[in-house]
């Protein structure tokens, strides 16, 4: 479930307090007096079994006394009463409650999480949804609902808050209070027994009253919908999200360096990003990133991380320079041009360079003059100007003089984003003001303005990302998941943890990821006989399915370079680790090639699998240090090589592998492509629970993991029935709908759902139809479609829409035509739209995609599929009609009919 019935919790016309009490200091008498004072024009009736009114309003003895079925029902009694006096209320019609109890299965009570399963199933009849159990409650200021037990209500604004903590409500409730921030909605959240945080992302990405949405998170529910959720929220506005517990103390033993990496924190962090939300760390920048976002103008480019400095101190200019570079920005280069401007505006003494120095007596004149010319220094992409108060300047004329010559810079459409930051408190005070009034961001110390504008980087970079066009994968032959699946089965059946080495790499060979050849022996006189087959040099390591560390009990030898060599360090291996690990098994050694790549850099490529998030992707730098260097990066799959790009740059061995002094770039075209076969591994393989590629050599001439380790999973944990991509958080390209159609005169077209890299191919799609058929399809005059319209036709979520194209059977890398539903996030939904190109029309193309992709909206469950019809455009009206749609005529505009296709 997701946004149904979420108006009857914010939009309410009717209220019913359950549990108003007059006791002193107890839940109900706080609940009745917020909501009494709140100013809600409406009806709100208080059910107290004994008292005759409270707050001065009748009172009811139970529900079945209620005048009216309230919209919203607020409940604070005892645990054992909330389940039948939902059920009274969803009878009754009511459609939404927040229930502010607690006991219904915190901290592991067995007669709680009982009481939470009677909860849910007397709602779930009446599809009436519940905030809570265990919350604070909640606050919409708009429409004067205080419907919470916190100390203080928020004030009105545009700000949705949603938190599972209760006590975060009311530390952000004074906080916000004494800065003048609102609230469109405030909502504690408690346990999640139903209303979750996908919900409310869903509900809130279309509110337009709110502008941005901040998050405090400590856990997800359901991390596909809560993906799906996020990122069609972040499109559309700002999400913020401060997670709880980032240091928790769960990650305690890791059975491989993967598992010691790729801790909880990190994989919520990759979720977060790849969601396209900021996370940030402190209520203070939290409010302070909303706010940057709110009032900087938007910066243009992901990578646009230079910053000029203006000042009147030299010493704010290096912490602001030192802020800057820890946080991954650069100082702007300033062009000659630029600085000739500035010698030109400015004493001979000013700093000739970035930062800025104007000198302490700078006047507003100097100030304006100086950032005249940044704002038109190409190659710088925000300004900070600052101010320290002296006594022969007045730091509100300063102000001043930087408030009309932003304001000049934007009338001729130079729309830089320009931070202030002006230090002291009382003399600081005014030009705080001044500047808040003209909405441009102001801080108090050079540290929080840098902060800020590493914000609006990170945010631009997370939105890009989300719409890049993303480069094709090269054709290849598909992965062996049966070949790779038999190897993992036959390790359950023997009752494996691990797989062995020489099996792991069969199964990285089975997906395209390079490995170097290994083969096996059962003792020395074996290992001696395959190193001969192999040729010298060789590696020798010891083959036990119960040492995973290898070389931490001395099992690996390089470079050996004779048979003597081999004989005498397997024998003294083998004595090691009888010493080291007396129970182990020995299977024998692992005698692999020598792979000899000097100057190839040591990486790490690794697989596990999160409680909540599911299968995560490893990158970084690696060898034996691994842990120490703790150089990483985590993303969540399924990848495309844009997003194995990023997940690389991430990380510091990234500048390593562009190349450095004579040393040639890596080929990171081959890593990506070994992290994109990793991602859809684990989309293939629910067997798998963990992957470490430790060393993956990577040069100029590409990749190849010297060592490989599975883990696997017992068979009992694997459920045949389920798909292994349910495992992930997003769901990944759906093989499955690949297929192909006939065309009416024969023709045979391969259709498959779109991808991302068919960005171009989708632009050239619309390049090919007629300005009337643009016309048709777009309801207005439209020359082509751009990028990023481009891009969201292309970069979908799969969980939620679906677009299957038709190729050009000549030039498979050509479409013809696209037909594509969106789903609402209740799954029960979607509306259509085709293209076909103009030159093919009259084929039966569109006919066909239309066909398909309703046959599979039938198959996922949707109840209908509708759209909007020109009633000019024949053509689809009269497809509508042999595929079984209702038609109507808009009542709004008689120009349109709106068609429905109902299911079952």
């Amino acid at each position: 479930m997701s946004v149904r019935n979420l108006d009857r919790l914010f939009k309410p016309t009717s209220l019913a307090l359950i549990g108003a009490s007059k006791r002193a200091d107890s839940v109900g008498r706080v609940v009745a007096r917020n909501l009494f004072k709140g100013g809600f024009d409406g009806p709100i009736m208080p059910v107290h079994p004994k008292h005759a009114a409270i707050e001065g309003t009748l009172a009811y003895r139970s529900v079945g006394e209620l005048p009216i079925a309230p919209d919203l029902a607020v409940i604070c009694t005892p645990p054992d009463s909330v389940a039948g006096l939902i059920d009274e209320l969803g009878a009754r019609g009511t459609r939404a409650a927040v229930v502010i109890t607690a006991g219904f299965g915190e901290g592991g009570s067995e007669a709680g999480a009982e009481r939470r399963q009677r909860l849910l199933d007397a709602a779930r009849p009446y599809t009436l949804r519940l905030v809570g159990p265990n919350c604070v409650g909640v606050q919409l200021p708009r429409l004067g609902i205080d419907a919470s037990f916190s100390h203080a209500a928020a004030a009105p604004g545009d700000l949705a808050f949603l938190t599972q903590s209760g006590a975060m409500v009311t530390a952000m409730l004074d906080w916000a209070g004494s800065r003048s921030i609102g609230f469109s909605h405030v909502v504690s959240l408690g346990d999640m027994a139903d209303v979750d945080f996908g919900d409310l992302l869903d509900y809130l990405a279309l509110d337009p009253g709110t502008r941005a949405i901040l998050l405090y998170v400590e856990g997800v529910t359901q991390a596909r919908k809560f993906m799906s959720a996020c990122r069609a929220a972040a499109r559309a506005k700002p999400v913020i999200v401060i997670k709880g517990g980032r240091h928790a103390e769960g990650a305690k033993a890791a059975s491989s360096h993967t598992g010691a990496l790729a801790g909880s924190d990190a994989v919520y962090d990759a979720a977060f990003r790849r969601a396209g939300a900021l996370r940030v760390y402190t209520l203070e920048e939290l409010f302070d990133a909303a706010e940057t976002l709110a009032t900087a103008a938007p910066i243009r480019r992901s990578q646009a991380d230079r910053l000029a400095i203006l000042t009147n101190g030299g010493g704010l200019g290096v912490l602001a320079t030192d802020a800057l570079i820890d946080q991954g920005g650069r100082l702007a280069e300033l062009a000659p041009e630029t600085l000739q401007a500035l010698d030109a505006a400015l004493p001979a003494t000013w700093s000739h360079g970035n930062p800025v120095d104007v000198i302490g007596d700078a006047p507003g004149s100097r100030y304006a003059e100086a950032l005249e010319a940044l704002l038109g220094d190409p190659g710088t992409d925000a300004v900070l100007v600052m101010n320290c108060p002296t006594a022969v300047a007045d730091s509100a004329e300063a102000a001043g003089a930087v408030i009309d010559t932003v304001r000049a810079a934007r009338g001729r459409q130079v729309r830089r984003p320009v931070f202030t930051a002006w230090l002291g408190d009382r003399a600081a005070r005014e030009s705080r003001q001044l500047f808040a009034a003209n909405r441009l961001p102001t801080y108090d110390t050079p540290e929080r303005a840098v902060r800020a504008f590493m914000h609006l980087v990170r945010y631009r970079r997370g939105q890009e990302e989300l719409l890049e066009t993303v480069p094709s994968i090269p054709e290849g032959e598909r992965p062996d998941s049966e070949a790779a699946r038999a190897l993992l089965r036959a390790a359950q059946a023997e009752g494996r943890a691990w797989l062995t080495e020489p099996e792991a790499k069969r199964l990285l060979e089975c997906y395209g990821i390079p490995t170097v050849r290994t083969l096996t022996a059962a003792g020395v006189d074996e290992a001696a006989a395959v190193a001969g087959e192999l040729g010298y040099p060789v590696a020798l390591k010891i083959l036990s399915p119960d040492i995973t560390h290898k070389s931490d009990i001395g099992g690996v030898v390089l470079d050996l370079e004779s048979e003597a060599e081999l004989r005498s360090h397997g024998e003294a291996m083998l004595r090691r680790a009888r010493e080291a690990k007396p129970d182990a098994r020995l299977d024998g050694f692992s005698v692999q090639e020598m792979c000899r790549r000097p100057g190839a850099l040591e990486l790490i490529l690794g697989l596990i699998e999160d409680r909540q998030f599911g299968p995560a992707i490893l990158f970084g730098q690696g060898g034996t240090a691994v842990e120490v260097l703790r150089d990483k990066a985590i993303g969540l799959p399924p990848l495309n090589l844009g997003l194995a790009r990023s997940l690389m740059a991430e990380t510091r061995v990234h500048r390593l592998l562009s190349g450095y002094r004579d040393t040639a770039p890596a080929d990171l075209d081959a890593i990506a492509l070994a992290l994109v076969r990793l991602s859809e591994l684990a989309a293939e393989l629910a067997e798998v629970a963990e992957v470490d590629i430790n060393p993956l050599l990577a040069d100029s001439r590409g990749v190849v993991a010297l060592d490989a380790r599975v883990k696997v999973k017992p068979s009992v944990e694997v459920d045949p029935g389920v798909s292994p991509a349910a495992r992930l958080a997003i769901r990944p390209y759906p093989r499955s709908l690949e297929q192909s159609g006939e065309l009416l005169d024969g023709t045979t077209v391969r259709i498959r759902p779109v991808r991302p890299e068919d960005e171009p191919a989708i632009q050239e799609l619309y390049r090919h139809l007629t300005p009337e058929d643009m016309r048709l399809r777009f309801f207005a005059p439209r020359a082509e479609i751009g990028h990023e319209s481009a891009a969201r036709m292309t970069q979908i979520d799969y969980d939620r829409e679906m677009a299957l194209v038709g190729l050009d059977p000549d030039d498979p890398a050509q479409i013809l035509g696209i037909a594509r539903i969106a789903a609402d996030p209740d799954g029960r939904t979607a509306e259509y739209a085709v293209a076909v190109r103009s030159a093919i029309k009259g084929r039966g193309l569109g006919y066909l995609l239309m066909r398909r992709i309703l046959a599979y909206a039938e198959r996922r469950g949707l109840k209908e599929v509708h759209g909007d019809v020109l009633t000019e455009n024949r053509r689809m009206l009269q497809i509508c009609n042999d595929l079984g749609f209702e038609r109507s005529l808009d009542p709004q505009d008689h120009q349109v009919v709106k068609v429905v296709k109902r299911f079952g």
